[in-house]
C-alpha cells in the first residue's frame, strides 16, 4: 500500500453525514439542447473576457465582363504604348545615323568635288600664265634678235666652248645674214679652235650649229627655245602656225 504525503496548502474535507457519493454525470448532451454556446480561451479561467476573433476580410466582390474587358483593353493600350514608343525610339535612332552617313557621304562628295574643280582651275590658272609666259618670251627674243643681231656671235662663242678642245673638224653652220657678226665678234677663237664658218639658210637668225667629229652642238634658236619653254611646263615652239 502506496502512501502519500499531504499537501499542507490543502486538506480533504469529508461529505456530510447522511449524504450521498457524488456520482460522474455521463450523459451527452445533443446539439439541439443547447441553446449557446462559445468556444473556450485560456482567458476565460481567470475571468478575463476573450478578445473577440479577428473576423476575415470580406471577400471582393466578383467583377463583370464590362469591367474585366476594360481593363483588359486599357492594358492592352498601356503595352502598345510602351511597344510604340520603344519602336519609334528604335527608329529613330537609326534614321539619325541614316542621316548621318548621309549627310556625311554628301559633304564628303562635295569636299571632293570642290577640291577637283579648285585643281582643274589652278592647273587652267598654271597653264594660262605659261601661255603668257611662253607668248611674252617669243616676243622678247624676237624683239633681241632684231634690236641686237650681233648677239648671235655671243652664242656662236658659247657653243664652240662648249666643245670640247680634243675635238676636231669643227665647223659652225649660221644664217647667211649672221655670217658677217659671228666673223667679227668671234673671228678669234674660230681661229684658235680651228673652225670653219659656214652660212646656212637652213638655221634661224641668232642661233648656230656646232659640228664636230665627236658630236653636236645645237645652238640653234628652236633648240634653245624648247628648253625655256621646257622649264615653264610648255611645249609651245617658237615659230607660230604660219611659221613666223
Amino acid at each position: 500500500m502506496s502512501s502519500s504525503k499531504s499537501n499542507p496548502g490543502f486538506r480533504n474535507v469529508p461529505p456530510p453525514q447522511g449524504s450521498k457519493a457524488a456520482q460522474v454525470y455521463a450523459r451527452f448532451i445533443p446539439r439541439e439542447e443547447l441553446s449557446s454556446f462559445a468556444a473556450w480561451t485560456p482567458g476565460s479561467l481567470n475571468g478575463e473576457e476573450p478578445e473577440p476573433a479577428e473576423s476575415a476580410a470580406p471577400a471582393e466582390p466578383l467583377k463583370s465582363a464590362e469591367e474585366l474587358q476594360a481593363e483588359l483593353l486599357h492594358a492592352a493600350r498601356q503595352g502598345g504604348y510602351h511597344d510604340g514608343y520603344r519602336d519609334g525610339l528604335t527608329a529613330l535612332e537609326s534614321f539619325k545615323q541614316s542621316f548621318a552617313s548621309q549627310a556625311t557621304a554628301q559633304v564628303g562628295a562635295l569636299v571632293q568635288s570642290y577640291a577637283t574643280q579648285l585643281d582643274a582651275l589652278q592647273q587652267d590658272m598654271a597653264r594660262a600664265l605659261a601661255d603668257a609666259a611662253i607668248a611674252l618670251a617669243r616676243q622678247v627674243v624676237r624683239s633681241e634678235l632684231a634690236l641686237r643681231p650681233e648677239a648671235v656671235a655671243t652664242v656662236a662663242t658659247e657653243a664652240l666652248e662648249a666643245l670640247m678642245l680634243s675635238a676636231r673638224h669643227v665647223t659652225v653652220r649660221v644664217h647667211p645674214d649672221d655670217q658677217p657678226l659671228v666673223e667679227q665678234g668671234a673671228g678669234e677663237l674660230l681661229d684658235a679652235r680651228g673652225a670653219r664658218l659656214v652660212a646656212d639658210p637652213a638655221v634661224t637668225r641668232g642661233g648656230c650649229l656646232v659640228e664636230s667629229d665627236i658630236g653636236i652642238v645645237d645652238a640653234s634658236i628652236e633648240s634653245r627655245w624648247r628648253r625655256a619653254a621646257a622649264a615653264l611646263g610648255s611645249e609651245e615652239p617658237f615659230a607660230d602656225e604660219d611659221g613666223a
